[in-house]
């Protein structure tokens, strides 16, 4: 089925989380919204006011008494008619209302779809969509803070003024090509060169942004790994700021990979633990071995625990040789307490190396500003919006076009490989607001999000 041919459904929904509940939203919205509001409520209630109303079944029978909300289109959520049923959050009393909507030609709704209607309908752009659902999930306050100012339109701005700038620029080169009798040295005379340069600036600003957005989405997966007892589960209890692992001097302790979800200074991080790497007889334990070479190959940042009262080659050289080439990793000198060494960050033969004691705690700021900085995260400021890897990716894209149009304009003057580069960039850009998208990039998009959302 068309996307067209859906719009001319009603569509379903229980808006609030699944469970019991002091109040319970059922959404309804599509052309049949003002029936199904005279069956359930026997009338259609003003618009854009809470009116008390009892809800009725076919048999006219009392389901339940609550506040109904009628937004006529265009001026609702979707751009459609909608109708809110406000009631009791009780999961059977829920289900008899969406029955009762779906009986009077309404159909339930797919995840997103409310969402999808008012991108369709131009009540949002796509970037704001998704903002909806990056501040339901918001994982810290800075994170709602960003998904707030791309639900109110920053990002989409930025992007629609780059894309305006693009066409302006493309519209003038072209127009110099398609006239090459009047004689003009259009690529001095605009100072096409500058133009493009600025443009390539502002590119470069929005996409550092991005980064930090994306960060601020999805965090950072942190994998703590090393060999029995050099304290990667104090570490885990540690970020947790509570007994999370069990800690004993028996090696092989942890057997299963531990997760913890903690935020520094707004940065979301997922810390996992795992089993110590070494070779054992114990089924169990190499199970748990197995699980951690897995965990630690997913990671975006290795945390590998060392003895500071050891030999730090004895202990990390063998893990080392079996790491990805390209994967990160910070060395963790721990125990400082029992081996003198102050706390502290220095570059080893190994990598980057941070000094601290998991069993007092000192250092722990100098390894929560070292994972900040190697992923360029700072506390998300004013400009900060939400971003998707999917924006990212558009906005690389846009920057290497931007870039080889001006190669051609400074090495070849090649004016049409200029324009034909910003074209390209310009749909780049447009695939980030949804002007320029297909059908299956909305579908992945939206089947991402909540039902009745």
């Amino acid at each position: 089925m068309s996307t067209q041919q859906r719009l001319i459904e009603t569509i379903v929904a229980i808006a609030t989380p699944p469970g019991r509940g002091g109040v319970g939203i059922v959404r309804v919205s599509g052309p049949r919204v003002d029936p199904i509001a005279n069956h359930i409520l026997g009338k259609i209630p003003k618009p854009r006011r809470a009116t008390h109303a009892n809800f009725r079944n076919a048999e006219n029978q009392l389901i339940d008494q609550g506040i109904a909300i009628y937004f006529p289109g265009p001026h609702s959520f979707t751009g459609e008619d909608v109708l809110e049923l406000q009631g009791h959050g009780g999961p059977v009393v829920m289900d008899m209302l969406v029955n009762r909507a779906v009986e009077l030609g309404a159909r339930l709704a797919k995840p997103g779809e409310f969402s999808e209607r008012a991108f369709l309908n131009d009540k949002l752009d796509l970037v704001q969509a998704e903002a909806i659902a990056d501040l339901i999930d918001a994982a810290s306050n800075e994170a709602a803070r960003a998904a707030m100012r791309s639900l109110q339109g920053e990002f989409s701005n930025q992007i629609n003024t780059l894309v305006d700038e693009l066409i302006e620029l493309r519209m003038y080169i072209e127009s110099a090509i398609d006239f090459p009798e009047e004689e003009i040295d259009f690529l001095s005379e605009g100072n096409i060169s500058g133009r493009v340069r600025a443009i390539l600036h502002r590119l470069r600003g929005i996409l550092d942004n991005a980064q930090q957005g994306r960060i601020l989405r999805e965090g950072i997966n942190i994998v703590i790994a090393g060999k029995p007892n050099a304290g990667k589960s104090s570490l885990l209890n540690r970020f947790a700021a509570r007994e999370s692992a069990i800690v004993t001097n028996i090696p092989g302790t942890t057997r299963d990979v531990l997760r913890e979800q903690i935020l520094i200074d707004g940065l979301p991080v997922h810390v996992v633990d795992t089993a110590g790497l070494r070779d054992t007889d114990d089924i169990v334990e190499q199970h748990g071995v197995t699980k951690a070479w897995h965990e630690i190959r997913q990671a975006d940042r290795v945390l590998l625990v060392v003895d500071d009262q050891a030999d730090v080659d004895e202990q990390v050289g063998d893990i080392v040789i079996q790491l990805p080439a390209d994967l990160p990793l910070t060395i963790v000198r721990n125990k400082i307490d029992r081996s003198g060494r102050a706390v502290g960050e220095q570059d080893g033969p190994f990598g980057p190396e941070v000094a601290l004691s998991a069993r007092t705690g000192a250092g722990m700021d100098v390894l929560a500003n070292h994972l900040k900085a190697c992923v360029g995260f700072s506390p998300a400021g004013e400009g900060t919006f939400m971003a998707r890897r999917r924006h990212l990716g558009a906005l690389q894209r846009a920057c290497e076009l931007v870039e080889n149009g001006l190669f051609q304009l400074e090495s070849t003057r090649a004016g049409e490989l200029l324009a034909e580069d910003l074209r390209q960039a310009q749909l780049s850009l447009s695939e980030i607001t949804g002007a320029f998208t297909s059908d299956d990039l909305l579908g992945r998009i939206f089947s991402s999000f909540c039902v009745g959302k």
